[in-house]
């Protein structure tokens, strides 16, 4: 019997019901089109099939390989896209810049989706785990200390963007926000920079999903100094999907802790992706340093996948963001809303968000019922936020409360609107108001309400002028089984080859093997027990066994790979 073509559609494998999953298997066949037609058309084939379904990521989905990227997805479904942002979180000694830094990472978090495409990688199975780590320069940061900081690699000058190094970008954001203070800008930091006899930038593809990215490396005054960036995560939990996730810097003493669940729906012609029940959202906790003891609590926000019946898939986002802080030293705290705002059904998406900073007086519990800038009274208020998350985002202080400590307070660099390095005239007490009553409708009614002028604007960060920072990871024959890359190798390779048919098979074989053991331990009345991570997640922080700590351990001290090598040909 001759040989099957490579290009011929799967076989129609037989279904086996999974007795733990909520509900019978959704799945579609392979129709052979490995076109973008033939793509579209299986789309809307599981569009359909998933139309009623309460949550579609509780369960069992079988797609054709050929509509997943080739990239597992505890590897894609990661919160450091900029490293070097998240590691200078814990650079600042004053808590308003903290909060700010905090923000400034939250805002980076999914850059994927902006300089990349949105797309399905393979479902993760129980007791898969990924690890990798990032060596980046530290963000400089300059003398005003209301100005962003500066990254040193991994972007590009907002004036040399154009529509096609990024084809996922809309038009609106070309229109977004314009800093109105260039003493204060991210881009004119980065073109200060540019013009100080560095190197001249070089483009470097990195990874399959990273071909249309055009990433500049500016090699800058950092004197060679690298940070080091870890991050572990293990898939935990099959039914419901659940993965723990754990990064750190230990030279800046801060981590990032989590549990990724979420829940997903089909709504008119879109995807609604909401956090599940264990994803209290993410955690940024600070050992030492400056902000010791803090640990900053990051909710997430709804996110929809539009575009499905044309194809064309882009993200927009609504809901809130809610950033608090606890733990530290005694005393009022900060607390930010970042609200994105709903889009119109007609016309181009925006992408815009506003919000505030405000304080939380110590023992204060009033504030745990806000979630829109509507809600938080003008006299908590000590600074406001707007701009789009897909490019611009832009700070101003509206009030005297974000300077927190006296001119004879001990604390390192303390500041009050009076000893400010750069403090303004409109920097002057909100009004006073204690009940929802008297709180603004909205942003801008903050900023009219202090008579604050356009000039007083600050970047927060300027994501136009970043990329996806790669990853390292360890060469594939240095990797165990349940590794991400090695349990998937079979699968990569027959999709980078395009051979569809022999990649589904490879897929299947991986499912099926995960039902097998699932099967084998409910009959052996064994319970499967995460290796890296413990078993209780309740509170949505999880904890590292001695095994996670040490493949951290492990993995801080790792040599160095070539990120463009054989062994990062995935994405970022």
């Amino acid at each position: 019997m001759a040989p099957k073509d490579k290009d011929e559609p799967a076989q129609n494998v037989p279904e086996v019901h999974d007795p733990d999953a909520p509900g019978p298997p959704i799945s579609v066949p392979d129709n052979g089109d490995s076109g973008e037609g033939g793509k579209l058309k299986m789309i809307v084939q599981l569009v359909k099939k998933c139309l009623g379904v309460k949550d579609i990521a509780a369960m069992r989905l079988s797609l054709p390989a050929s509509l997943l990227e080739p990239i597992p997805n505890l590897e894609f479904s990661q919160y450091l896209d900029r490293p070097d942002v998240f590691a200078s979180v814990n650079d600042y000694d004053d808590p308003f810049d903290r909060m700010l830094a905090v923000i400034r990472f939250a805002m980076t978090k999914d850059l994927k989706y902006i300089r990349g495409k949105v797309c399905k990688p393979y479902n993760s199975v129980l007791g898969e785990h990924f690890r990798a780590h990032w060596d980046v320069p530290p963000l400089v940061q300059p003398n005003d200390r209301d100005e962003a900081p500066i990254p040193q690699t991994h972007l590009t000058h907002p004036g040399n963007l154009s529509s096609e190094q990024s084809p996922n970008l809309p038009n609106s954001d070309g229109a977004s926000v314009k800093s109105t203070r260039s003493s204060k800008s991210f881009a004119s930091g980065v073109g200060s920079f540019m013009s100080k006899g560095g190197k001249s930038p070089s483009t470097t593809a990195t990874s399959v999903l990273e071909a249309d990215m055009s990433q500049l490396n500016l090699q800058q005054d950092s004197n060679g100094e690298k940070l080091r960036v870890v991050y572990l995560t293990e898939q935990i939990s099959h039914h419901p999907p659940i993965s723990a996730y754990y990064a750190s810097c230990p030279e800046r003493h801060v981590e990032l802790l989590g549990v990724d669940q979420i829940s997903a729906k089909v709504s008119g012609t879109a995807l609604r992706v909401s956090p599940g029940g264990f994803n209290k959202g993410m955690f940024v906790r600070l050992t030492s340093g400056h902000g010791e003891g803090e640990m900053y609590q990051l909710t997430h926000p709804m996110a929809w996948v539009n575009g499905i019946l044309r194809g064309s898939f882009y993200v927009t986002v609504s809901d809130s963001m809610i950033v608090t802080c606890e733990g530290g030293r005694h005393g009022t705290k900060f607390r930010a809303i970042i609200e994105y705002k709903e889009e119109s059904w007609l016309g181009k998406p925006h992408f815009l968000i506003e919000g505030v900073i405000h304080t939380v007086p110590e023992g204060d519990t009033q504030h745990e019922e806000w979630t829109k800038v509507k809600h938080v009274p003008p006299s908590r208020v000590v600074a406001v936020l707007d701009g789009t998350w897909r490019g611009l985002v832009r700070w101003k202080r509206v009030g005297t409360g974000s300077y927190m400590y006296s001119p004879t307070s001990p604390h390192k660099g303390s500041h009050t609107a009076a000893s400010s390095p750069n403090p303004s005239q409109t920097h002057i007490a909100l009004p006073s108001a204690s009940t929802h009553a008297n709180a603004a409708s909205s942003k801008a009614d903050l900023v009219m309400s202090t008579g604050s002028s356009k000039e007083d604007w600050n970047t927060l960060i300027d994501l136009s002028a970043l990329w996806v920072v790669p990853k390292q990871v360890r060469p594939i024959e240095r990797q165990v089984p349940f590794e991400s890359r090695k349990l998937w190798e079979n699968v990569t390779s027959r999709l980078l080859k395009k051979e569809y048919n022999e990649a589904t098979k490879e897929k299947v074989a991986i499912e099926q093997r995960q039902r097998d053991e699932a099967a084998e331990r409910k009959k052996k009345g064994v319970e499967f027990i995460p290796k890296y991570f413990e078993k209780d997640i309740s509170t949505g922080i999880p904890t590292l066994t001695e095994e996670g700590r040490k493949a951290v351990e492990e993995e801080v001290k790792e040599i160095d790979w070539e990120v463009s090598g054989d062994n990062d040909k995935l994405a970022p």
